[in-house]
């Protein structure tokens, strides 16, 4: 994730994963940052740029082996959001969902039938999305109106979901519905839902400030019948199965925001170095540079924080200590990211408000990274719910 700071090799780096990092970075610099622009202004994510992502093995890097994935880690998949978020966050976001929510939630939570059906075609052409936020559910994520009625072997769903990050171009769903309302979020329960299943409408696309060609589409679903074998685990578990995989989530939004805030930096250091103002290059007055130096010293930390819940995660970390660290590293790495943009903008002067340069589309797509997947109050609650050893609040951030 290194750029102007002119880091060598991390001394953590194995070969597979700096070899992983390279290969994303060639690809976004020659075959995404010529689209970018256009992507953004379309709002719309192009299928064969999604084949690209496939083809390289970016929508399956956790997938095991045997189901055609690259037997990868989360620190990989992180690696990778990074990288493609240096050029475009809004492609960084699709495969985040794709890698850190949906195939987390299948590797983890799936049946053998299920994963044997799904995780093949998720690593070849499938994409994935991951539905739980509901209108009246967004940080309180569990408070859910959905509901999953059984009909003899079938579970029938009904209700909405919004803000469905891959929506457009998912053909399959990660739903969250209550199936026993009685028993509160412990009434919760995961369903795979295929996308041509009777009953479920996908919504038209979200016009957004941000992350513009990433598609954010609200979901129906009436009597959407769905037999007992696409429940994922036990009927339930969803409360479960949404917490571990918000948490591992967070991870990637983490990554998502270093990634900006990177190629924020790099796009303020090379105008810096080239704008002249006074008969020399901007970069030389102290002005210029002390903002920047704190911001490259910012996404450093941000970088380690990040790289460290990802580590702990793949280690099989101890659950309460990767909560409060996955917090620490989305709520950081997203403020840095909001910081890095802004500063860029300033470096660029009058033309960082213009759309020509680059910087004012990374500061619309910062913004978000401080409400999604947690969002910075909720976090700050989750890490003082561990440091200060109180009651962990009954929140999880909403689905992307």
């Amino acid at each position: 994730m290194e750029a102007s700071s002119g880091r060598g090799r991390p001394a953590e780096f194995l070969d597979e994963e700096e070899s992983l990092r390279d290969t994303v970075r060639k690809w976004a610099e020659e075959k995404l940052r010529p689209r970018v622009e256009q992507m953004d202004r379309d709002a719309r994510m192009p299928r064969d740029l999604i084949d690209e992502l496939f083809a390289l093995g970016l929508m399956g890097i956790q997938i095991p082996e045997r189901y055609d994935g690259g037997g990868g880690s989360i620190f990989m998949s992180a690696l990778t959001i990074a990288e493609i978020a240096r050029v475009d966050p809004s492609v960084a976001v699709c495969v985040d969902v794709q890698n850190v929510l949906v195939n987390t939630a299948l590797i983890r939570w799936g049946s053998p039938a299920q994963q044997e059906r799904y995780l093949p075609r998720l690593a070849r052409d499938l994409v994935g999305a991951y539905a739980l936020t509901e209108p009246e559910s967004g940080s309180d994520a569990f408070a859910l109106r959905s509901r999953a009625r059984r009909d003899g072997t079938d579970y029938v769903l009904e209700g909405r979901k919004v803000w469905t990050t891959n929506a457009r171009e998912a053909g399959v769903f990660v739903v969250f519905a209550n199936a026993a309302p009685e028993h509160g979020v412990y009434g919760i329960t995961a369903f795979l839902v295929p996308r041509d299943t009777p009953g479920l409408v996908v919504g038209p696309n979200e016009g957004k400030l941000g992350i513009r060609a990433s598609s954010t589409c609200e979901l129906q679903f009436d009597g959407v019948r769905v037999p007992q074998d696409h429940r994922l685990g036990e009927e339930g578990e969803g409360y479960d199965i949404a917490i571990d995989t918000l948490n591992i989530g967070r991870i990637g939004i983490g990554a998502q925001m270093v990634g900006l805030a990177t190629g924020a930096l790099d796009a303020a250091v090379a105008y810096a170095g080239q704008r002249r103002q006074f008969g020399q290059p901007v970069a030389t007055f102290q002005g210029v540079q002390l903002p920047l130096a704190q911001v490259a010293t910012e996404i450093e930390a941000a970088r380690l924080l990040v790289d460290d819940a990802a580590r702990l995660a793949d280690g099989g970390g101890h659950v309460p200590e990767l909560l409060s660290r996955c917090a620490m590293a989305k709520y950081f790495a997203s403020q840095v990211a909001g910081r890095a943009a802004a500063q860029a903008v300033q470096t660029f002067g009058g033309n960082g408000f213009s759309n020509a340069y680059p910087v004012e589309k990374f500061y619309r797509d910062a913004v978000i990274g401080q409400i999604y997947e947690g969002t910075s109050n909720i976090l700050l609650r989750t890490i003082a719910g561990q440091i200060l050893d109180t009651r962990r609040p009954r929140t999880a951030g909403g689905s992307r």
